[in-house]
């Protein structure tokens, strides 16, 4: 049995939202009390789910608590392929193996969110994996190569001689069968996916002769500005602990507050105008961030996770749980010791670091700042190694 929330509704097509296609039939269905089936996919080409992640999952938690069927869609075929959103290059195909490892924690992650007892998990190697050649063509036969050439980042691509793979162009085709095969009323996504949900509406009407509702969510950029992924570092995880995803927040961009108390919080448009009235963005700050957490984590943590903030931020102090790096090495190159440390995604990232001065070794009441990336780094128990603002790790000899 549904639930009838004409407020509940009206809240779900519009906060947070960039488009629904097509919102007067979608909005006609939920107030009839028609129970809709619909789902929201994420390809598992990393392992972790990130609030940007959750802006969807959020949507599906709010179908859940009024009685409609939630499906999450792990892509564990389509991540194989890579969706080519926002890419300028081809991604690096993925083994099935690398897969499985990604996708291994996903429910874990996404149950801070979604209520598992009521929700539907599917993986869709189980169609696509199974399909003929003959049947990938019929697929194909519902396109043009025109239509195709319409996704902007093909379009940029031909635009600047960068290739574009074969399998990419059928990426919009197995993304579209998902629906189809689900047979779905409505597909949630982000903005950037418009174009592939759209395929899959096109599809689901050709197979099923139904029309599939699309509800494209705004995307949450990453605490710089950028798109938010791991590559840039600049993602604020569901899993992150309380400390690091309260300094997460409160690093994020003056210009993005607005953003995130849309996007990545529950709170009412009233509730944020109220704390909008504090005026000092860095005490505005803290409230998103305080709220961010106890989403996530509670709210005597969240409690916790603000203290420790001023104490290392405010008060110049070291945190009070510093996380132990243990090594035999006695000498470090720092490009290695980041990355090895976890202080850097990746060793250019750990140079970026370093030649933008915010790397820094502490030995006692020495402090050294590092700006030559080819330096070796002499190492002695209790040493700690900061990186920009908010990361830090004590070295542990054997």
């Amino acid at each position: 049995m549904t639930i009838i929330d004409k407020q509940k509704i009206e809240e779900i097509l519009t906060r947070g939202v960039e488009d629904v296609i097509v919102k007067e039939d979608l909005e006609k269905k939920l107030l009839s009390g028609k129970k809709v089936r619909l789902y929201f996919g994420v390809d598992p080409t990393g392992s972790v789910l990130h609030i940007g992640h959750a802006v969807n999952l959020w949507k599906l938690r709010d179908f859940q608590d009024l009685g409609h069927e939630v499906i999450l869609l792990i892509g564990d075929f389509t991540a194989r392929i890579g969706d080519p959103s926002g890419k300028d290059t081809a991604r690096k195909p993925l083994t099935e193996k690398e897969v499985r490892i990604n996708f291994k924690n996903y429910k874990k992650q996404a149950s801070k969110i979604l209520n598992f007892s009521k929700v539907k998990i599917k993986y869709n190697s189980s169609w696509l994996s199974k399909l003929k050649f003959a049947e990938i063509l019929k697929l194909a036969s519902n396109f043009t190569v025109q239509q195709m050439l319409q996704r902007d980042m093909f379009d940029r691509r031909i635009k600047e001689s960068l290739p574009i793979s074969l399998q990419e162009f059928l990426y919009p085709l197995m993304q579209g069968y998902d629906s189809v095969v689900m047979d779905v009323d409505l597909e949630i996504a982000g903005n950037d996916q418009t174009f592939n949900a759209l395929a899959g509406r096109t599809l689901q009407k050709i197979y099923n002769n139904k029309n599939k509702d699309v509800l494209t969510c705004k995307l949450l950029l990453g605490t710089d500005g950028r798109k938010m992924s791991k590559t840039f570092d600049n993602f604020i995880a569901i899993a992150d602990e309380p400390g690091n995803m309260f300094g997460k927040v409160m690093s994020i961009k003056d210009e993005l507050i607005d953003m995130y108390f849309e996007l990545a919080t529950r709170l009412s448009v009233l509730e944020v105008s109220e704390i909008k009235k504090l005026g000092n963005p860095r005490d505005i700050k803290a409230m998103l961030a305080r709220e961010i957490v106890k989403i996530y984590h509670g709210e005597k943590a969240a409690e916790s996770a603000e203290v420790e903030f001023n104490k290392v931020f405010r008060n110049k102090e070291m945190p009070s749980d510093i996380p132990v790096f243990v090594t035999d090495k006695r000498n470090y190159a720092i490009l290695d010791l980041l990355f090895d440390a976890k202080l850097a995604p990746s060793k250019k990232e750990a140079r970026r670091l370093v030649e933008g001065n915010a790397v820094e070794v502490i030995n006692g009441e020495e402090k050294e700042k590092i700006t030559d990336w080819k330096k070796e780094i002499n190492l002695s128990d209790e040493l700690i190694v900061r990186v920009g603002s908010r990361r830090f790790v004590k070295i542990k000899l054997k």
